[in-house]
């Protein structure tokens, strides 16, 4: 049962996801954040996990509280189905072209959290969300779930630059969570421990 519920509240934003790691890649996602809320949907569709957010924030402020937030609560629960990672592949990697643009993204879901990203975005940003805020929503994510990844993504139109950024960051956490029927139920790791 590779599932989490996580609730969070703050004095900025509310949050409650529910994510199933062996799902269909259903995604019920309203945050407030249209774009964001495509991005998410998007990354459950690709990733082929099923994926309920329901967030409210000080949207009023900006949107920072909330992608932030999510990208906690997201990486809480991934952490927690993961749980001590036993008979996982660990290590994918995966490319995704849309249109003009082109991102890779490499994971280790081995415990440590660490982002390397690189994008190109306009100074607005895709959906209007600053491209700095893209990139902090994936150090959230990481650094909760204990998911070291390397994203780079090119392009001219920041929609597809960040969209592909997406799909290939779930495609292959997908590909790193499956179970590796020749790990026989052991955890990656040279350690015995993630």
């Amino acid at each position: 049962m590779r599932k989490s519920e996580i609730r969070r509240k703050t004095k900025e934003t509310e949050i409650s996801l529910c994510l199933d790691l062996d799902g269909s890649g259903a995604g019920t996602i309203d945050t407030g954040i249209p774009f964001f809320d495509h991005m998410l949907t998007s990354f459950a569709r690709h990733g082929r996990i099923d994926l309920t957010v329901r967030a409210t924030g000080d949207l009023e402020v900006d949107a920072h509280h909330t992608i932030e937030d999510v990208g906690i609560v997201l990486g809480t629960a991934l952490a927690e189905a993961v749980g001590d990672g036993r008979g996982i592949t660990r290590f994918a990697d995966t490319a995704v072209p849309m249109d003009e643009a082109l991102a890779r993204a490499a994971l280790d879901v081995g415990g440590r959290g660490y982002l390397v990203f690189a994008a190109d975005f306009s100074p607005v940003g895709p959906g209007g969300i600053p491209g700095d805020l893209i990139e902090h929503f994936f150090y959230s994510l990481c650094t909760k779930a204990g998911i070291t990844a390397h994203i780079t993504a090119t392009g001219r139109n920041d929609h597809h630059v960040c969209e592909a950024a997406f799909k290939a960051f779930a495609r292959a956490l997908r590909a790193a969570v499956a179970i590796d029927p020749a790990q026989e139920g052991d955890v990656p790791s040279t350690k015995g421990t993630l």
